[in-house]
């Protein structure tokens, strides 16, 4: 991080203010998760068509691959993926006290939560004024000696003159966002209402210098991690929410709302569920890592032969991504199945695609996790082109990176839970327009 950088926000004087010391017991609650393609987004393009849409989606996953192979490829640090605009998800929570509402990007492959504060040196456009520190009588800045200041890792941490905890973010893209690190009430839920549910001393980032090569909507404040990182919000209500949280994806042209749910509501009760193991390595401490052993289509078996977490679950992707080998051995059995000839015209990025026939029979096709079958749906694996009447898989190459994702399609109508104690994941065939 430059050194100019931390000699601006060293001029920041801000004051320790008293917060509650609330104590919390297990809860359960949910919030909805807002697809950046409907029409409740402030991403929202009328103007575009299905196809459309589905293709900006399928460009959004191929450069947020190519963020997560950075990372993987040359170790740098997990909070080096995520560029804010390229999410798939956004949700509302409130701030301090009073609270104020904010809308920030959510993703499971990020961790710090971080907002746009103010006295600000350089923040990009945002439609509502930028969140007041001084003026919430909940906000503590962390010091350079606390514990929350030592999550973060030693490259991403200086000490401001006033002994502030000061926090330096550098994205894939060369953006950037630096700040004090702070803790505040988070709470979810309408503001004063009966379902509203508040954490205080959560840590957070108050970005005083952001800078993004890629526009923003002036809507989106900031970024909610719900990766596996120490700062990511699941990992700090922790105990309170049992260590789990599940979401239900629609697809993006749904009128309903996805749900995004913790602790005791998080837990799947309905039947049809099987569990996976949830890996995390110590090496990549923020993504969350399946062990995926083979593809069945329908009595075809196409096998990875890999038994160490070889695919990473992500619901910020909406492609599925197969490591090159394990990809063409999958289309090549599923071509034989279907018994149509591939396109070789191609609305990129997309890499296998076929005319859509009324009499196609679609396999049964799934994803044989270690212990879990995923049987997937048709609109979990193919992709229809209205506009040129075909249909194209929503499962692609990673273009010889060698790594493999499980992106959101894929998980659309299923409810997932996260055990994040209990080093699980569960997937259940769910209706989620009525969860």
């Amino acid at each position: 991080m430059h050194p100019w950088v931390f000699m601006i926000l060293a001029l920041f004087s801000l004051s320790t203010l008293s917060s509650r010391e609330a104590r919390e017991g297990l809860r359960g609650f949910s919030v909805d998760l807002i697809h950046r393609d409907s029409p409740s987004s402030p991403f929202y393009n009328p103007s575009l068509t299905p196809s459309e849409r589905i293709i900006n989606a399928a460009l959004r996953s191929m450069s947020r691959l190519q963020r997560v192979s950075h990372f993987l490829d040359e170790n740098k640090l997990p909070e080096s993926l995520l560029i804010p605009d390229k999410g798939e998800y956004l949700m509302r929570f409130y701030i301090g006290s009073p609270p104020v509402e904010r809308l920030a990007m959510v993703d499971t492959g990020s961790s710090l939560i971080w907002l746009q504060c103010s006295p600000c040196h350089n923040c990009f456009p945002q439609e509502t004024p930028l969140f007041e520190p001084l003026k919430s009588s909940t906000y503590k800045y962390a010091t350079c000696d606390s514990q929350p200041c030592t999550l973060l890792q030693p490259s991403q941490r200086d000490c401001g003159k006033l002994g502030q905890c000061i926090y330096g973010i550098m994205y894939g893209d060369k953006s950037f966002s630096v700040g004090i690190l702070g803790t505040e009430t988070l709470s979810f839920g309408s503001t004063g209402g009966a379902q509203t549910v508040s954490f205080p001393n959560t840590i957070f980032g108050c970005g005083v210098d952001n800078n993004f090569t890629i526009y923003t909507s002036n809507k989106v404040m900031g970024i909610a991690g719900l990766g596996a990182g120490p700062l990511s919000l699941v990992s700090q209500l922790g105990a309170q929410i049992g260590h789990k949280f599940s979401y239900c994806l629609l697809p993006y042209d749904s009128t309903s709302t996805s749900k995004l749910k913790f602790g005791s509501e998080a837990i799947i009760t309905t039947n049809g569920v099987v569990s996976t193991p949830l890996i995390i390595k110590p090496s990549l401490p923020t993504y969350y890592f399946l062990n995926l052993e083979a593809v069945t289509i329908g009595q075809k078996v196409v096998s990875t032969g890999q038994t160490d977490g070889n695919i990473v679950i992500d619901s910020g992707t909406p492609l599925t991504y197969l490591e090159n080998t394990f990809y063409n051995n999958f289309v090549a059995s599923l071509q034989e199945t279907l018994g149509v000839k591939l396109l070789q015209d191609l609305p990129s990025p997309l890499k296998t695609c076929f005319p859509n026939r009324a009499n196609l029979a679609i396999p049964d096709i799934a994803f044989q996790f270690t212990g879990a079958s995923v049987a997937l749906r048709p609109k979990n694996v193919l992709i229809p082109l209205t506009d040129s009447n075909i249909l194209c898989l929503a499962v692609v190459p990673s273009s010889g990176i060698g790594i493999s994702l499980f992106g959101s399609i894929a998980q659309y109508d299923f409810q997932v839970e996260y055990d994040l104690e209990g080093k699980k994941v569960s997937f259940a065939p769910t209706d989620c327009a009525k969860v």
